[in-house]
């Protein structure tokens, strides 16, 4: 065993302890991170926009993967910093160096604190940086994750301003490091909602794609993005104020549908954890529904108020902040959650007295949310009752023995370790049942195609035999009485056949889980199996296929005479096959469901899954390829 003394302490120089540790600065290795590293050199652009300085932020993915972002803000500073180093080379290789910590930098700031430019070029194989400031420009090269390949040269005389800096991730840390244009322009189009004087373009050279936002209406435009294809209650109510140095504004409008949507920034960084604010804005809009209910004579239950989750059905809101640096808190590195505790209060206040007098002067929108909220306390409710006697209740034993003929249970009781699959078909489910390991696994059967959740009310959920069993079966209640703590299962796997059909469950069940146990997602604990398209028979040996291109890898490494098998549903598996390919923790490989873009999530959902045909025609006319022959993958 080595000595564990003085000599084991190793000090990370520089840099060095980024490309250690990448995950600790940019959240993964993988393609979230890599674009992660783009949005920490566009946050420095539309810091300087923000701030007053430029209007204008142009992003060019490259033929050689690299990816250019250009601004016409003040562009950096070009004199020698006190360290003796040029003031680029500080910024681009000295973690916790920027002009966000002096009064002369910025006032408001959404970068990560100094490290965003340097932890990007210590993460990449080759950046540079060209500066237009002072009437010069100037320019400066990195190379092997930040050690300087060119020093700062004069390269001329301007009379613009601003920064380019271009930058190639490090193949050698992110596998498969290519930029997605898609990815990009979604990302930056929210960031054209935010700032009105803001135009981004976004260009694409390898695939000549050329995309530009400006939206002079700002969030307005935001949530009239997001709530294009719905029907909506009441036009869009934008309002603005500011307290403490923390300027707040929203904006809303209500739609038919049974689900909210709030997305909230601070700076314009998306937090997506939430935090104070949208506590704020949570607390703020039940109090003010809540007091014009009661001063109007509107309760119609004994207890005299709604739930927040009554209020927000059907609910859309952008929240953005603008936060001094002096107050600004995040919990954690990647600013996912806002931790200032001001910004609840003032956000509150705030909303409460906007929405209060919109209530008070459109009395017949106020009233057709207020019904909307009504129906919505009844099915919370309901489902809350149907939970508490799924426990405990009169009607347990019969859930049980409707269960009882449905599903095969886990012998172990313990959540943390259970499976539960969902899976379709009686044949598949004989196999499952067969296969699985019944220490751990769960199976359940769907028979037929479940319910568009989409369309669907809770009453009209709670009904439906089928999300009826798997609600009970998971245990943890449904829409806003959902809590992913009390579930059952550690996961739950949607396992269907890899047709046309099986996508199609696969779809109606991802929209059930979106609409009513979004919180299963959020958690990670939701997943798609992943069955094998082939099984391939070289005499004695065996090889499955998940796709056509390895099924041709696989031939291509073998000779000799061999039989395929095409397997057009999971009941041709014997339980023995399917174990093996698809059931097996050690073998097998699963498809975790997240949500990137909570908007882009929404809006796709709706198009796709919603009650208007138009827009779904369009969207698949102009995202789907059809061939006449085509081997369906779901």
């Amino acid at each position: 065993m080595k000595k564990y003394d003085e000599s084991s302490i190793k000090i990370l120089e520089g840099l060095e302890a980024v490309r250690k540790r990448p995950g600790m600065y940019i959240g993964s290795t993988d393609k979230r991170g890599l674009h992660h590293m783009a949005w920490e050199i566009v946050d420095n652009a539309m810091d300087e926009v923000i701030n007053g300085f430029g209007n204008k932020i142009i992003v060019t993915l490259n033929k050689d993967n690299s990816i250019t972002i250009k601004d016409n803000g003040r562009g950096i500073p070009i004199g020698m910093h006190e360290s003796g180093k040029s003031t680029p080379e500080v910024i681009y290789t000295i973690l916790h160096a920027g002009g966000k910590f002096t009064s002369d930098g910025y006032k408001v700031s959404g970068g990560l604190h100094g490290v965003g430019a340097s932890v990007v070029n210590a993460l990449s194989s080759y950046m540079k940086v060209t500066t237009y400031h002072d009437g010069k420009i100037a320019e400066i090269e990195f190379e092997n994750g930040g050690k300087v390949k060119s020093p700062l040269k004069i390269l001329g005389n301007t009379n613009k301003t601003g920064t380019e800096v271009t930058f190639k991730a490090d193949e050698s840390i992110f596998k498969n490091a290519r930029f997605s244009f898609t990815t990009i322009c979604e990302r930056l189009q929210e960031s054209a909602f935010l700032v009105p004087i803001l135009t981004i373009e976004v260009n694409d050279i390898e695939d000549d794609k050329h995309e530009i936002y400006h939206y002079e209406k700002g969030i307005h435009s935001f949530v009239e993005y997001i709530n294009q294809h719905k029907t909506t209650l009441n036009d869009i109510l934008t309002f603005n104020g500011k307290k403490n140095d923390i300027n707040v504004e929203v904006s809303l409008q209500y739609n038919n549908s049974y689900n909210e949507s709030i997305l909230s920034f601070v700076n314009n960084v998306r937090t997506s954890d939430g935090g104070t604010h949208e506590v704020g804005f949570k607390t703020g809009i039940t109090k003010a529904f809540n007091d014009y209910a009661k001063n109007n004579n509107l309760i119609k239950t004994k207890d005299g108020s709604f739930d927040g989750s009554d209020i927000r059905e059907g609910l859309t809101a952008v929240i953005s902040l603008k936060i001094p640096e002096n107050l600004l808190q995040f919990e954690g590195q990647t600013k996912g959650k806002l931790g200032t505790p001001e910004a609840r209060s003032v956000v509150e206040n705030i909303v409460y007295d906007n929405v209060s007098f919109f209530l008070e002067e459109n009395k017949e929108i106020a009233l057709s949310i207020i019904d909307k909220a009504f129906k919505s306390k009844m099915a919370r409710e309901a489902a809350r009752k149907a939970r508490e006697e799924a426990r405990n209740g009169k009607s347990k034993k019969a859930i049980e023995k409707n269960l009882s003929g449905k599903l095969s249970p886990a012998q172990s009781k313990n959540p943390k370790i259970n499976e539960l699959f969902l899976v379709e078909g009686d044949s598949a489910g004989g196999s499952a049942k067969g296969g699985r390991n019944r220490k751990f696994q769960a199976i359940l059967p769907l028979r037929g195609k479940v319910l568009n959740s989409q369309k669907a009310s809770m009453s009209e959920i709670l009904k439906n035999e089928e999300l009826n069993t798997m609600i009970h079966t998971i245990g943890a209640g449904v829409g806003s009485d959902f809590d992913v703590k009390d579930s059952n299962y550690d996961k739950v796997i949607i396992m269907t056949d890899a047709d046309v059909d099986g996508a199609h469950i696969q779809i109606l069940l991802l929209t059930f889980f979106y609409n009513y146990m979004r919180g299963l997602i959020e958690a990670g604990k939701l997943y798609l199996a992943l069955p094998p398209l082939y099984k391939i028979d070289y005499g004695k040996k065996h090889f499955y296929a998940y796709s056509d291109e390895e099924l041709e890898e696989i031939k291509r490494n073998n000779s000799g005479k061999f039989s395929v098998q095409r397997y057009k549903g999971l009941g041709e598996m014997n339980p023995d096959q399917l174990w093996e390919t698809t059931m097996n923790p050690d073998t097998r490989t699963l498809i975790r469901i997240n949500i990137n873009d909570a908007a882009l999530a929404d809006r796709r959902v709706n198009i796709l899954m919603g009650d208007k045909v138009e827009p779904r025609k369009e969207w698949i006319n102009e995202n789907v390829e059809f061939t006449l022959e085509d081997d369906y993958r779901g």
